[in-house]
Parts: structure tokens; sequence; C-alpha cells
């Protein structure tokens, strides 16, 4: 079982947080000390990013997004897909003449990419400018680790050390004032073929059910109006709690809370995506009506070979459910091309499917080897060229049920969130439950408001609007 203890009753944090701003008070080029976060990948990097920011501002720190105006310049890494890893050591690299000019300027990596001891390897050996890098188990105790390396002088390196346990009352900076991420869970216990996600966050373990209550409430209280629940698999929440939870419990019980918000969660997982689940979004008041349930690939044998736990059947069996229970519901996935040994004919398993459900939109992405994983050492017969076309096709058939879908809503009225402003003058964009982007004419007043949109016009992923 995982272990859950509050921040304050851990190492000495809070004092390396106070010696930090002591040492930083002196070292900042300015008035105060800047930080640059940068952050990669998933909507979990970006809350531990919000958690690093949050230990930054204890220690007297401001935030910039200029990395030539930073004291200290951070990127949160994403180790999902190989394109990612390279754009990572690519701006890294361009951070050396900055290291040049203002030496006393700290460079550091953190996150998934960082418990990939290839990454760390190379990183040590052609970066020696970067002076910080921790893996996402070390999160806690970044005050020490910073500490550390602005006043040792040597390069602080700590990846790989997964003690299972949950660290609460981290302080957190949110980027945001009404949308809002809460992370319930972290690590994963899957091991799908293609993923390198358990070997880089380690397993599964819950936060406390009721501390990821009075959080949610908490942000409620302060205003928040889109909150999303975060985990690698929401589905199996409450498997690692003494006093077991489950995830529509937890569901249920938030949406309890008085307030006017929408409540989100990702990620779920098919195999542990129940009935009981859709029955308490049908009957909620805040949960919003969009499914976000990834499917991967249409064919049985692939989704075997993925080590997926659910086959088709299943698959669209609670899709159908859903469909039945929940009116208006949005469905998203995520699809992927070319999986090793993947033939053409089971790639048409997976249009198929995609033309059966009538997805909103997808994520669909070409197989990419991840370093450590069983796929990656599959064979795989077909090139880069093949899956590219197959992939085309795939987008061809997901533009036209998307822009059928999207002309299918003209004339209605729904209601929206208003999340900021467009690059055209006098227009902004929102957010219906969804999770469909609308844009329409407005005062920049409404951002961070409910209102009430026609539809006038339809793209293929976007809608046009105007209050109603």
């Amino acid at each position: 079982m995982a272990s859950n203890i509050t921040y304050k009753e851990f190492s000495d944090e809070k004092n390396y947080t106070a010696m930090s701003a002591e040492v930083m008070a002196v070292r900042a080029r300015g008035d105060v000390p800047l930080a640059c976060i940068r952050t990669y990948g998933c909507q979990q990097n970006v809350a531990d990013s919000e958690k690093i920011k949050g230990m930054l501002s204890d220690m007297g720190f401001n935030f910039t997004e200029k990395t030539e105006d930073a004291d200290f310049i951070l990127f949160n890494t994403c180790a999902v897909r190989e394109h990612a890893e390279d754009r990572v050591f690519g701006n890294v690299g361009a951070l050396k003449n900055i290291k040049r000019k203002y030496p006393s300027v700290l460079i550091g990596l953190c996150g998934c990419m960082m418990e990939q001891k290839h990454v760390t390897d190379r990183l040590y050996k052609s970066f020696p400018f970067v002076g910080l890098v921790f893996g996402t188990h070390s999160l806690h105790k970044f005050p020490e680790l910073f500490y550390n390396a602005v006043t040792v002088g040597k390069r602080v390196y700590e990846t790989g050390v997964d003690d299972k346990t949950v660290y609460e009352g981290i302080p957190t900076r949110r980027d945001g004032t009404f949308k809002g991420w809460l992370p319930i869970m972290y690590g994963c216990n899957n091991f799908c073929t293609y993923c390198i996600v358990p070997y880089t966050r380690g397993r599964e373990r819950s936060r406390k059910f009721e501390d990821v209550v009075n959080e949610a409430r908490e942000m409620i209280n302060a205003g928040y109006k889109d909150i999303t629940l975060l985990g690698q698999n929401v589905n199996s929440y409450g498997k690692t709690l003494d006093e077991k939870k489950s995830f529509a419990e937890l569901l249920a019980e938030i949406d309890k809370i008085e307030g006017d918000y929408w409540l989100r969660f990702m990620t779920s997982h098919p195999k542990d995506c129940s009935k009981e689940l859709i029955d308490v979004i049908a009957d909620s008041k805040h949960i919003s009506t969009h499914l976000h349930l990834p499917f991967q690939s249409g064919n049985d044998r692939v989704l075997k070979a993925m080590n997926r736990h659910y086959d088709r059947v299943k698959y669209l069996d609670i899709i159908n459910y859903a469909k039945e229970r929940i009116p208006d519901l949005s469905l998203t996935s995520d699809v992927i091309v070319g999986f090793p040994g993947e033939t053409y004919e089971e790639f048409l398993d997976t249009v198929s499917l995609v033309k059966e459900v009538e997805f909103t939109s997808l994520f669909t992405f070409i197989y990419s080897p991840r370093e450590g994983t069983p796929a990656a050492t599959m064979p795989d017969p077909y090139t880069h060229k093949q899956k590219t076309e197959w992939f085309a096709e795939l987008l061809k058939v997901q533009e036209e049920i998307a822009a059928k879908r999207c002309a299918s809503m003209i004339d209605r009225t729904v209601r929206v969130l208003v999340e900021g402003k467009t690059d055209k003058d006098g227009i902004l964009t929102a957010r219906t439950s969804g999770n469909i982007i609308v844009d329409f004419p407005g005062d920049e007043s409404l951002i961070g408001q409910f209102v009430n949109v026609r539809i006038t016009k339809a793209r293929n992923w976007i809608l046009n609007g105007e209050l109603a």
C-alpha cells in the first residue's frame, strides 16, 4: 500500500525553502529572483509545475516567460513520444549561450524524461551547463535539491527514488483562476506494451478520499469553474487506499459540493470504466458531458499485443451504454496508428470503429517506439511512409464525422465557459460542457464566466456563435 504524509512532516524542506530565499536574494540579477518554467506533455506535468511554482514562490521568486531574463530555468519534460524528447534536447542546447553570458543562472530539468537512464546519461555527458536534474519521484524534495544546486557548486542529479508515498500539502501556484487541475492519484499499473509511463511515474498510489474532496471544495470556494481530476488511470482510483473507495464514489461526493462549476476527469482506461461510473455522470449536477476513453486500436489482436485487457466488444458495450444514459454525450479518444506488426486490414478495424462510434474528436498518433518498453523490440515490417498514409486516411474519416457533428449544432443554444481571447479583435473563445470550442464576439469582461451562446456556424473542430 502507498503511504500518505503531509509536506510539513517530511525532511527539512521548509528550512531549505527559507535558506534558498536568502541565497537567491543575493544571487538574483534583479530586485527579485525570476524563474522561467517550461512544461512539456500531459496535464499531470502541468500540475507538477504548479507545485514547483508554489515552492519557488515561497523562496521569493517571481516568474517570467523569457529564458534570458531568468535566474532559474527549468524544463519539466515528457517521455511519451520521441518528438517531445527531441524538442527538449534542442531547447536545452539553446540555453548554453545564456549560461555563458550569465554564469549565475541555474538550468534544470525534471519530469518523466529524467526517469530514463539513457536520457540522464546523455545530459550528464553532453550538457555540463545543466546544474539540476530530478525525476518525478523527487518533486517533494525540490527545495533541498535546489539549495544544493545553488550552493555546493556541483551538478545535482536525483532520479529513480520511488518511495511509493503520496506527499500532501505541497504549496501550489495555479496557472489559472477559473480552470484548474486536481491530481487524485499518481503512477500506473497497466503496463501497456507501448507506454513508458509505469517506468517513469511508478506504481499506482491514490490520494486519500477526504484530501481530494477537501481540495475540490477549496477550489470551488475560490471561484474555480472548470476542475479536471487527474490520474494516469482515474478509473482505478482508490485501490491502494486502506479504506477502499471507487472513482465513481469520489465523483459522486465532489458533485455534492454546492456551486456553479463543471467537473471533468482524465484519463480513463476502458478496462476499468464501469457502468456505475456512467450512471454517476448521468445523474450528476456538475460532471461534464464529455468522456475521453482511449481505445487505441479497433482490432482485438492488436489490443492484446498492446496489453490493453479489453476487446472491441467490451469497449463498444460501455460506449453504447454511455450514449444511452448521457444526453448530448461528447466522446473523444486516443488512437495509435501503425503499432508494431499491425497490418492494413487490422488498421481498417480501427477505421470502422471510428465510423461506428462517431467521436467528437480524436488524438491520433503514429506509433513512436519508447526505449525500455516491450513494443520497442517487436518486429515491425511496415514503413513509416505506409503508416503515414494510413494516418491520413484515418484523419480524413474523422474530419468528415467532426464536420457532420458540428453542423448538427447550428441554431442550438449552448452553455459555455469563456476561456479567453482569440487572435481576432473582439472575438472570445469558450468551451462547452462537452469540450467543444466555440468562438463568438464579446467583451473581455466575460472571460471566466458562464454564458449562453447560439451556434451560427460550424467548422470541422470549432463552432462560431453569438451571445444568446
